[in-house]
C-alpha cells in the first residue's frame, strides 16, 4: 500500500512499531456483516471482530471488540467498564462519535481513544481481523498487539 492508501488505523500501528497486514476485499455493496468479511477473506469467521460502539449509563462512550459470529452480551461489558448498563449507539450516533461510518468503524484512530474491551476469546488465536477504519479494509495481527495498541482491557464479552 502506498502512503497516502493508509488509514488513521494503521498510521497509528506504524507508529507504535505493530506488525499488520492490511486485507482488502470488495465494499461495492456497502457494509458486510463478519461472516461476509471471513468468507471473502477465506478466514474463520471467529477471527473477524466487530467493532461495537456503545454508551454507558454515565454518559460516556466504550467500543468492544467481539467475534464476528457471537453477539455482545451487554450486562458482562457493563460489568467489564464497572458501569452500571450500556446500549448500542444507533446507526446515525457512530460517525460523530467515532469518525467512523457503521462497516468501516476501527478500534483504533477514532475521535478519541475510549475505553476498550476485547472478547477473551481473541488471546486464544494466532491472529484477528478488525476493520481498518474504511469499509473494504480489514487489518490482520496479533490479538495481543491489538489490546496494546488501543489500551483494551480483555473480558468475557459474548453470550453463552
Amino acid at each position: 500500500m502506498t502512503r497516502q492508501e493508509k488509514t488513521n488505523a494503521m498510521r497509528m500501528l506504524d507508529r507504535a512499531g505493530i506488525a499488520y497486514e492490511a486485507l482488502a476485499y470488495g465494499s461495492g455493496h456497502g457494509p458486510l456483516d463478519a461472516l461476509s468479511v471471513a468468507e471473502l477473506l477465506r478466514v474463520p469467521p471467529q477471527a473477524v471482530f466487530k467493532t461495537l460502539a456503545l454508551q454507558g449509563s454515565d454518559g460516556a462512550h466504550y467500543v468492544c471488540l467481539v467475534p464476528g459470529p457471537h453477539e455482545l452480551d451487554l450486562k458482562k461489558a457493563a460489568a467489564a467498564f464497572r458501569v452500571k448498563q450500556l446500549r448500542m449507539l444507533h446507526a446515525d450516533e457512530i460517525r460523530p462519535v467515532t469518525g467512523y461510518e457503521r462497516g468501516g468503524c476501527s478500534p483504533l484512530g477514532m475521535k478519541k481513544q475510549y475505553p476498550t474491551a476485547l472478547d477473551q476469546s481473541a488471546l486464544a488465536l494466532p491472529f484477528i481481523l478488525v476493520s481498518a477504519g474504511r469499509i473494504g479494509l480489514q487489518m490482520r495481527l496479533a490479538p495481543a498487539d491489538l489490546a496494546r495498541a488501543c489500551g483494551a482491557l480483555v473480558a468475557a464479552l459474548t453470550r453463552a
